[in-house]
């Protein structure tokens, strides 16, 4: 999917107008239009305001990744002790064993949360 696409889309999930990124990012409509028909692409500085103010990453934005989240999802603390960031480097270091161990867990989570939201 092209930049503009992307952000297009990004936009149109929040809800907003052109107008309103616009004022955010102390930026055109015409900018954010250019963006979005892929006229022009952003600078650095405007690419990061875009992550913080869609709390995606730049690597979202860039396509390097499907992957939504943010730097302040991954660094939210789910305990005093540990973050997302930490739950995730976890799980990345896990062996075939223990990978399946937490997806069998996982599926077990889903479920028993799907049951609470029924009740």
């Amino acid at each position: 999917m092209e930049f503009g696409k992307l952000l297009s889309n990004l936009r149109k999930e929040k809800g907003i107008l052109q107008k309103d990124v616009a004022e955010h990012l102390n930026l055109t409509v015409s900018t954010i239009s250019n963006y979005e028909k892929g006229v022009h692409l952003p600078d650095l500085n405007t690419l990061i305001m875009l992550a913080d103010y869609f709390d995606v990453s730049t690597d979202y934005l860039l396509q390097r990744t499907n992957y939504k989240s943010s730097l302040n999802t991954l660094d939210h603390r789910l305990s005093e002790d540990f973050t997302v960031c930490d739950l995730v480097n976890t799980v990345v270091e896990l062996d075939t064993e223990n990978t399946r161990a937490l997806m069998d867990y996982y599926e077990l989570l889903m479920l028993r949360n799907s049951i609470k939201r029924v009740k």
